[in-house]
């Protein structure tokens, strides 16, 4: 926007000045013919009279205060030190010398632009600031200003130079005029900066909802249902309440779906029982012990989609979890059973969450890489932004076609599992589960000489 309007500014400022110096070179040229008859007029008159009068009449001019023009007879051509070139200076020189030469034939005129403080008159010596006041200064001075003076020189004979010096119709036509001047580029930065102000509180009246909204998705994929007021533009409030809409189907979604799974629960026990104390009543040895593993699978199967589903939506506060405590903790613990797990680094800064589903993350990560690996390094990477927990293990890895599939529940790569506390293949869907629903991600990587690493990422929001 700010670019926009800068553009606008420098465009229009552009077309303006085009327009005004158009303007201003067809007004310098009007009068420019009108001063070039005058001086000709002037330079035929002067060079008309006889050679004994002319001292005489300058003389009485300059005592009566002379005339438009300041004229002397000088014994020498005069050096002006000519002020820089500018497209209206050559008009007037072009109109002024064009006219010379149709009026009168003169083509060897010296025309020349001179600043009046710099005036040099009568000789090389001599400026016109020298001169007494009533010899050209009300004529060729105008205070406070100081336009330029056009100075036209022309010999008559081997010994004289008929000297004319007149002021220029504009005081300020040969000042240098620029789309970018100082004044401009001053109006266009308030310009600018009023609009930005202006944009900058209308976007954040218009934004903030959406702002708002924002947050509340955010907070709502971490578990956190509110609803959000539907205020703002038609646009937002429809927004508004579609999210609360969208948020109370799948918050009733996510309670019907623990309450069946309550229910199953409740409901599939008693009958399991029930037929585990029927098959062991069976005489046949091999029928009994058939239907209790199958049982017993049932049971396990049940027991681990409750599993799944009760730690996944852990419902509790979020608040500072210590995870160095909680790693350190872990480490005692399997020292204690003489597994080897150490742990490098420690958290700089609290970290805010779900203290039981962040322990039960870490617990199934450490748990498959002191398994599968019988040692386990974890390292505590931490900033401002995040918390990075990796967990290094020296074990077979996974093989990278199945690194995706072993995050779908009941997946096992192994058949045995029995000395696993997480057989049931629920461990890593779980940690991604829990790792997700705090904004983050769990990843699995095979180290390039041996062992599996397992990166906890968890955002700091």
């Amino acid at each position: 926007m700010a670019l926009g309007v800068a553009s606008a500014q420098f465009i229009s400022s552009s077309i303006w000045l085009r327009q005004l110096e158009s303007d201003t070179e067809e007004n310098v040229r009007e009068v420019s013919k009108h001063m070039a008859f005058r001086i000709a007029a002037t330079v035929s008159y002067f060079t008309s009279l006889p050679t004994n009068y002319r001292h005489i009449v300058i003389d009485q001019l300059q005592d009566m205060g002379g005339t438009r023009f300041f004229v002397t007879l000088n014994k020498e051509e005069i050096l002006i030190n000519n002020i820089p070139d500018s497209p209206l200076k050559d008009i007037v020189k072009n109109e002024v010398q064009s006219t010379l030469i149709k009026q009168l034939g003169i083509h060897n005129a010296k025309i020349a632009f001179s600043s009046p403080s710099d005036l040099h008159v009568i000789n090389n010596h001599t400026r016109l600031v020298d001169l007494p006041e009533r010899w050209g200064h009300h004529s060729l001075l105008v205070k406070p200003l100081t336009p330029p003076i056009i100075v036209i020189q022309i010999p008559i004979n081997d010994k004289d130079w008929l000297y004319l010096a007149s002021l220029m119709p504009d005081p300020y036509f040969l000042d240098g005029n620029t789309a970018l001047s100082g004044d401009r580029l001053f109006s266009m930065a308030m310009s600018v900066i009023t609009v930005l102000l202006l944009s900058i509180l209308i976007l954040r009246r218009v934004t903030r909802p959406l702002a708002t909204l924002a947050r509340a998705a955010e907070r709502f994929g971490q578990g956190d249902w509110q609803p959000i007021k539907e205020v703002g533009s038609v646009e937002v409030r429809n927004t508004a309440k579609a999210f609360n809409d969208m948020q109370r189907r799948i918050q009733r979604y996510l309670n019907d779906r623990e309450r069946l799974f309550a229910s199953i629960s409740h409901d599939l026990k008693t009958p399991i029982t029930r037929l585990r104390l029927r098959a062991e009543m069976l005489d046949e040895d091999d029928i009994r012990d058939a239907m209790i593993r199958d049982l017993e699978d049932l049971d396990m199967l049940l027991k681990g989609a409750l599993q799944s589903v009760k730690e996944t939506d852990i419902h509790e506060n979020r608040v500072e979890v210590n995870i160095s405590r909680m790693l350190r903790d872990m480490q005692s613990t399997a020292n204690l059973h003489g597994v080897k797990l150490t742990v490098v680094g420690e958290l700089q800064h609290p970290f805010i969450g779900k203290p039981f589903a962040i322990k039960r993350c870490l617990g199934n990560l450490v748990d498959n890489a002191l398994y599968y690996g019988k040692t386990a390094i974890v390292y505590i990477e931490d900033d401002e932004d995040e918390v990075c927990i990796r967990v290094c293990d020296q074990g077979p890895g996974i093989p990278i076609d199945k690194m995706d599939k072993v995050f779908q529940p009941y997946t096992r790569l192994t058949p045995d599992h029995s000395g696993h506390p997480g057989g049931m293949g629920l461990g890593l869907s779980i940690a991604r589960n829990i790792a997700r629903a705090h904004g983050g991600e769990v990843t699995l990587s095979n180290h390039i000489q041996q062992g599996l690493e397992a990166k906890l990422w968890l955002p700091r929001h």
